[in-house]
């Protein structure tokens, strides 16, 4: 099932409190309905309550990062599309994001545009992403 933008609700984990805002303020813009998180706690808190269809998550934070609130969403919520953000960018950590299941890895300064088509290709194409297992017999 497609969705639009309006019916897309996304949640951005960053402890660069400013950054979120900025990036809430230009997607709530665009139609897209956003919470903020400012640590891993707070992030695994919001989605035990809430559903969101994609979420945005710094890779380097305070206590918990990037990866290890990662793997938590992935157990809570294995269908949800994660795009990992970074200003520290490394091949390792990014082969290790997209072996754990991130849809996308991206680098800051992020373009917005850029941010916001990934947004909305992880959601409009949810039943596409990452399902194919080459190696089961359908």
């Amino acid at each position: 099932m497609f969705k639009r933008k309006e019916d897309i609700r996304l949640l951005i984990v960053d402890d660069e409190v400013g950054f979120a805002d900025v990036l809430q303020k230009r997607m709530s813009r665009r139609g897209v309905v956003v919470e903020t998180a400012s640590s891993g706690e707070e992030a695994v808190r919001m989605l035990r309550g809430r559903d969101f269809d994609v979420a945005v998550v710094d890779l380097k934070l305070e206590g918990m990062d990037g990866i290890e609130i990662l793997k938590v969403f992935k157990l809570l919520d294995p269908e949800l599309p994660v795009l990992m953000l970074t200003g520290h960018g490394s091949e390792s950590a990014a082969k290790a994001c997209m072996e754990l299941g991130a849809s996308d890895y991206l680098s800051k300064p992020i373009d917005f545009d850029m941010l916001l088509t990934k947004v909305m290709s992880v959601c409009t194409n949810e039943e596409g992403v990452d399902e194919q297992n080459p190696g089961s017999a359908g």
